[in-house]
């Protein structure tokens, strides 16, 4: 039922968007099904040190080219921390999201809506993984390396601060499509009524939504992915506060196409998120929806020093668990990008 619920706000939603001029970036045709529940996986398919014996050193590999791409431009780690997200939540943590199109399948998950010209770091990916190979061919698969890539850049991005272990044993999928993209991945436009029951299909649970939202901290957002926000409804009790909309709006209009999502410190990873949900200074929908009052509470509780961070590291290892494929219905691909 709550599936059923969630697909029809979305829908009425992007009615609104329609008739609001709303530019949040997906449009039509729109799917006719509803998201999924994806299982978990049994706790023994993944495990920790799992590559200790067949590929020892696989998580430092990763790591290093993980900071050294940091170092380089902090904004690609946000964009790996988003790139698992987009993954696991499209047919589970199975790398279909890094699948190039082939004539045998023109429309990848990289090609849906929500995804098309805002995913970053499919080259760090590409990097890892030639590293990987060269070191122990056909061992690590492309959906570990998005799993410790998300963590490895989430340790560099709170500067050290948010740390944790992350099991591994992920096998690929062989399943990519444009069209799940719509239904799994939640719009900037939901409220929290959609949110909770988006997150709920994949056994994700409202105070995990919350958490998870904070990777907000991070990262840039297109200007067209709030269009509904701006400019502000100041009947809205969600809306922007006027010096931010104004803020927003001279950027957008500058001919910047992109702003950070934090103003406040756009290259930590931190809670700063949280005090700019109460500030009403957000740019989506959805971010400004935490302040209803079903979720107000949790968005105060992760303002408590080092309460969010814990809390992340365990919201992003149960993430990972979400659909893992195993040897009977995936492979470990010899390139990040293709199927075998």
């Amino acid at each position: 039922m709550a599936i059923k619920l969630a697909a029809l706000a979305l829908l009425l939603a992007l009615f609104g968007c329609v008739a609001h001029t709303c530019q949040a970036g997906y449009g039509f045709p729109y799917p006719s099904s509803a998201p999924r529940k994806s299982t978990p996986p049994a706790a023994p398919t993944l495990n920790y040190a799992h590559y200790y014996k067949t590929c020892k050193g696989a998580e430092k590999i990763v790591r290093d080219v993980v900071q050294k791409e940091i170092k380089r431009n902090r904004g690609i780690g946000a964009g790996l921390i988003r790139l698992f997200f987009h993954d696991c939540f499209v047919q589970g943590c199975d790398a279909s999201v890094l699948l190039d199109k082939t004539p045998a399948n023109e429309s990848t998950e990289k090609f849906g809506l929500p995804n098309i010209g805002s995913l970053r770091g499919f080259e760090v990916i590409d990097k890892i993984k030639t590293k990987l190979e060269a070191k122990c061919k056909g061992v690590v698969s492309c959906a570990d390396i998005v799993a410790y890539a998300g963590r490895d850049a989430t340790y560099f991005l709170s500067n050290k601060k948010v740390y944790f272990e992350m099991p591994a044993g992920r096998y690929d999928g062989r399943i990519s499509s444009a069209n799940e993209t719509l239904f799994n991945l939640p719009p900037p436009f939901a409220d929290v009524t959609v949110l909770e029951a988006m997150f709920a299909a994949k056994g994700l649970s409202l105070d995990e939504m919350v958490t998870l939202s904070g990777a907000h901290t991070v990262g840039i957002s297109h200007c067209s992915s709030f269009g509904d926000r701006l400019p502000r409804n100041a009947s809205d009790p969600m809306a922007m506060n006027s010096r931010f909309a104004n803020s927003v709006t001279r950027k957008c209009k500058s001919g910047s196409s992109t702003v950070d999502q934090d103003f406040k410190t756009p290259e930590k990873l931190d809670n700063q998120y949280y005090k700019n949900v109460l500030n009403h200074e957000v740019l989506f929908t959805s971010d400004a929806a935490l302040e209803s009052s079903k979720t107000k509470r949790l968005v105060k509780q992760n303002l408590i020093p080092y309460v969010w961070e814990a809390k992340f590291k365990q919201a992003m290892r149960k993430m990972g668990g979400i659909g893992v494929k195993t040897s009977a219905n995936g492979e470990i691909r010899k390139n990040c990008r293709l199927i075998n």
